[in-house]
């Protein structure tokens, strides 16, 4: 009804604009519906933002509810990936005062103006903003946040030390203060609040952090907020133009630190999430790349990096500190360890410990006669985490299983259900259209791939799991009451082969088991278990059920607690056993048959996973995972190959190069597109062969207008195909240079040389070719071909 009186786009006579109807609105539908989803996507499919807030915009009529108001909508074209700033840039006048409006918003401190459900809102607008960095409009803003002069923010110390290591920023940071003496008073303010925008919402963020208690009621709108801010500041380090200047803050700030010791950290249920995200937070902030010049670190250089923390650190405790000698004369593998730094730091009183932060930069000098102000635990973290060894990110990635876990399968944060509506926060890595080295690109493609088949693993397990209908029985055992196509209860399993590491491993090469199963069911499904596959993928799945028998299985209820489903790990079949023992090779003879209905089969377990498992048995007394297996359950071979395409993009990974320069940097989204054409490319072939491409040289005539043609053999009964023909090469930028020195003429870069390919004595070719082109390809087409045959990226 509204819509249709003010802003609906098909209505003739609209009442004039009322910003009380934007306040009614707000208050009514929004807020009071706790902005309900519901709500909002009535508004935005309105063309409310379109037709009526962002219309209507001006500084005089800008309020809290009518700020909220954009930033709801923006949100929800988001949601629902449609083009969200259009509008924007068709009526540009009054966005910088809108965005200033936001960021003083985004800033306020007590409840009660804002409440912190609406600050997530504002912390949502802003992370969206700082993602669209390639529309100009948001550009312009956002760069006044997050360039060289956010940097005022950071400890004089450390500016200092920071500016040592990149001499050519001391320039640009000596210009930036003779502008500023330049300015006026008010603009001075307010280049001032934008540069120290970021590090002010860090400390707001932790004071919210800090009123979270450790156990009792908490409010949900309080750990919204957390995870969306640790969103946000993903999202910055994520992306090399933010990251470069925002990393030396963040690192500044200490604020993965201060997360990690919070209290929403130390709560299981409610902090699952945020603790997920705070780890991919940890890995970017040390991600392996050079902040200033956007190069990947090689393992050689993060080593160096590693060494030069803690030497720094050794050598201020042998100057200042004499109770550190020890540690100040060991060698850095010695002690950089989590162990051995909390064994030589722990003992340390907060003041010792905030004078060792303060020589290597890290927090402000400690004034004399005066007590620190931090915890000795924070300060310990500090340390600590600051200078222990790190594991390489591609040890992790081969030191990680590829086949899912129950852990993994049921964890709505990392995969959601089918229901997902994209309300909350995901701990998932985002494919932007920019990334900050190959390794990034292909770790977040590995992460999102593995997820993407989990989600499909899960329902196969579901599906299949709750056909075979598991049950308590009499005896406390499990019973089948029902039978699957795709699983098969296991009668017995055991492993039998635990191959040594290779070296430099701490998992075994190999591991190797053997599955028995009774195949007592129809022929045609007999034959699908028997025709299992060399590198078919199979699940082993242990269910303790608690249901008595006959139990119904309720779709509406939590799978796993229902079936009483307790382990789920991969494994690769090797081959089915004969009679004797051996594995059934694969091979053109024909196969033997077995009597009877068991049959065994010879699978490859995950030699990480089963690393992992092993260790968690001896260290922490945990049950033995393989020895509870009582279902295996294969899937379609159509859909089942995710083990191989993610052991080949960790292949790739391992791998030193994978990609052409010229393409490198296209892929990681930087540079300009058009530069991998073959016209930009220096290495251009100038002759080029093209067969039997050319049906006459009409066709090539008209194939490359306007060129001048110029055929090297005169007599027109010779000018047949096959032809070779010569272009004019542009070289680099402005006139064009002929090999002499001698500045081409405008003529001879519009001319090519053709020749025919005649053999003598032979006539025109093709004498010995029976099959030749037929088509009379376009001028396009030509085109494409030419692309093709020469170096740089093709598309036809």
């Amino acid at each position: 009804q509204l819509a249709n009186k003010y802003w609906a786009p098909h209505v003739k006579k609209k009442l004039a604009f009322d910003s009380k109807v934007i306040e009614d609105v707000y208050i009514k539908e929004i807020v009071r519906s706790k902005f309900a989803i519901r709500k909002i996507m009535l508004l935005e499919f309105s063309q409310y933002l379109e037709n009526y807030l962002w219309m209507n915009y001006s500084p005089e009529v800008s309020s809290k509810a009518y700020l909220m108001s954009i930033c709801c909508m923006v949100n929800e074209k988001f949601r629902e990936n449609v083009p969200a700033w259009e509008t924007f840039k068709k009526k540009p006048e009054h966005f910088p005062f809108f965005f200033k409006c936001i960021l003083e918003a985004s800033l306020v401190e007590n409840d009660s103006e804002y409440s912190l459900h609406e600050q997530t809102v504002l912390l949502l607008f802003l992370d969206h903003c700082f993602n669209s960095l390639e529309v100009d409009l948001i550009r312009g803003q956002v760069q006044q946040l997050i360039s060289l002069p956010m940097w005022m923010a950071l400890q004089p110390k450390r500016l200092e030390q920071e500016l040592k290591k990149t001499p050519k920023l001391r320039k640009f940071w000596n210009l930036i203060k003779k502008n500023d003496e330049k300015m006026d008073e008010e603009t001075r303010m307010r280049a001032y609040q934008e540069r120290r925008f970021l590090s002010q919402l860090i400390q707001k963020f932790i004071s919210v952090l800090k009123s979270i208690p450790v156990s009792g009621p908490i409010s949900m709108d309080k750990v919204h907020y957390c995870e969306r801010f640790i969103e946000l500041m993903l999202d910055l380090e994520a992306l090399l133009p933010t990251r470069r200047w925002f990393n030396t803050v963040l690192d500044d700030s200490h604020l993965v630190v201060h997360c990690y010791l919070s209290s929403l950290a130390k709560r299981e249920k409610e902090g699952h999430l945020f603790c997920q995200l705070l780890d991919m937070l940890k890995f970017y902030t040390g991600f392996e790349i050079n902040d200033q010049t956007g190069n990947a670190l090689t393992e050689n250089e993060m080593t160096t990096i590693h060494y030069d923390r803690i030497t720094s650190l050794q050598r201020a405790a042998f100057a200042h500190f004499p109770e550190l000698y020890d540690f100040a004369l060991s060698n850095v593998a010695a002690v950089d360890t989590r162990d051995s730094l909390v064994k030589l730091f722990g003992p340390l009183s907060s003041n010792i410990l905030h004078q060792v932060a303060s020589y290597l930069c890290l927090l402000p000098p400690l004034p004399d006669g005066e007590d620190s102000s931090y915890e000795k635990e924070f300060l310990l973290e500090l340390l600590v985490s600051r200078h222990e060894r790190r594991i390489s990110q591609i040890q992790q990635l081969n030191q990680m299983p590829l086949y899912p876990t129950e852990k993994i399968i049921w964890d709505e944060n990392i995969v959601p259900t089918e229901y997902y509506s994209g309300e909350g926060c995901l701990a998932l890595p985002k494919l932007n259209l920019q990334f900050l080295t190959l390794h990034d690109y292909l770790l977040r493609n590995f992460n999102l791939f593995r997820l993407e088949s989990t989600y499909e693993i899960r329902q196969d397990i579901e599906d299949s799991v709750s056909r075979m209908k598991p049950w308590l029985s009499e005896y406390g055992g499990v019973v089948f009451g029902g039978w699957a196509r795709m699983a098969q209860p296991i009668v017995s399993f055991t492993v039998v082969e635990v191959a040594k590491p290779n070296i430099g491993e701490n998992w075994p090469m190999r591991v190797r088991a053997d599955v028995t199963i009774n195949l007592n069911v129809r022929d045609n499904i007999k034959d699908e278990w028997e025709g299992l596959r060399k590198h078919d993928v199979c699940f082993l799945i242990t269910v303790r059920p608690t249901q008595p028998y006959g139990t119904k299985f309720d779709r509406r209820r939590p799978f796993v607690e229902q079936t009483g489903l307790v382990y789920v790990r991969g494994c690769e079949i090797q081959g089915m056993l004969d009679e004797k023992g051996r594995v059934i090779e694969e091979g053109p003879e024909p196969k033997p048959r077995l009597k009877g209905d068991c049959r065994t089969y010879r699978v490859f377990l995950d030699p990480n996973q089963y690393q992992q498992d092993m260790t968690n048995t001896i260290q922490n007394g945990a049950e033995d995972v393989y020895e509870t297996f009582n279902i295996i359950m294969r899937r379609k071979p159509k859909e089942n190959n995710f083990k191989a395409v993610l052991e080949t993009i960790r292949n790739l990974m391992n791998t030193d190069c994978v990609v052409p320069d010229w393409l490198h940097d296209i892929i990681l989204g930087y540079g300009d597109p058009s530069s991998a054409h073959y016209s930009k490319m220096p290495n251009q072939i100038a002759t080029l062969d093209f067969n039997d491409t050319f049906l006459s040289i009409d066709h090539l005539k008209a194939s490359f207008p306007g060129y001048n043609i110029k055929v090297t053999v005169d007599n027109p009964v010779l000018q047949v195909p096959p032809f070779r023909i010569t272009f004019p090469i542009k070289g680099g930028k402005g006139k064009k240079r002929k090999e002499d020195g001698n500045e081409e003429k405008p003529e001879e870069a519009k001319t090519l040389i053709v020749e025919p390919h005649v053999i003598p004595n032979r006539g025109p070719y093709p004498y010995n070719q029976p099959k030749r082109n037929t088509i009379q390809f376009t001028h396009t087409q030509i085109e494409a071909i030419r692309a093709g045959m020469q170096p740089g990226l093709t598309m036809v």
